[in-house]
């Protein structure tokens, strides 16, 4: 039986009711694919940016080497070389009790240095600015490193990379510092 207050009354659902505390699974998916559309048009050029840069990558690599290095001479208390090879823009590294035999197959496995990177001298305490040949830089097991400073070019961009003796810590210029400007004493 009807209610005769409710007879000119229209009845509305509940069902169509619109929620106004959260999203439709609609409106989650536009955004998702808004998201989407945006990462696939700028990650190229990000990872373009952070990976493609040559130089950079260089300092990378040349940098965890050292530190590597620095770690392992201690861990194994026994000294460690790096090489570096300007003639031919290549690097490798062995253990001072290694046989010529172990240490030419290390110079075969040598890293190159990224296309368009130069090295353009290295500097080390006590002796010339050096610009080809092959240049060794020292890890003592100890911790100890020979205080050296490399210059790294690409096109008109310089940066400098310095090993400090005492220091674990390898410092990067992204411009041109002199082994003089270093001040090697730990700055």
């Amino acid at each position: 039986m009807v209610n005769p207050e409710e007879k000119g009354r229209i009845r509305i659902s509940i069902v169509g009711k619109v929620n106004s505390k959260g999203y439709t699974l609609i409106e989650l998916i536009v955004v998702v694919v808004l998201i989407g559309l945006m990462l696939f048009i700028a990650m190229p050029r990000v990872r373009e940016a952070i990976l493609q840069d040559n130089l950079k990558s260089a300092i990378r690599r040349i940098t965890g080497m050292a530190s590597e290095l620095r770690t392992g001479a201690i861990g194994d208390f026994m000294d460690k070389v790096l090489v570096f090879d300007l003639t031919n823009e290549q690097y490798w590294t062995y253990s001072v009790d290694m046989t010529p035999e172990k240490k030419a197959a290390q110079k075969k496995g040598a890293i190159g240095i990224p296309v368009g990177v130069h090295i353009e001298d290295i500097q080390q305490s006590g002796q010339d600015r050096k610009i080809d040949g092959e240049v060794t830089v020292s890890f003592s097991r100890r911790g100890y490193v020979q205080p050296t400073v490399i210059h790294l070019v690409q096109d008109d961009r310089h940066c400098t990379v310095v090993m400090q003796p005492f220091l674990s810590i390898i410092q990067v210029f992204e411009r041109y510092v002199d082994y003089d400007e270093t001040t090697l004493a730990g700055s």
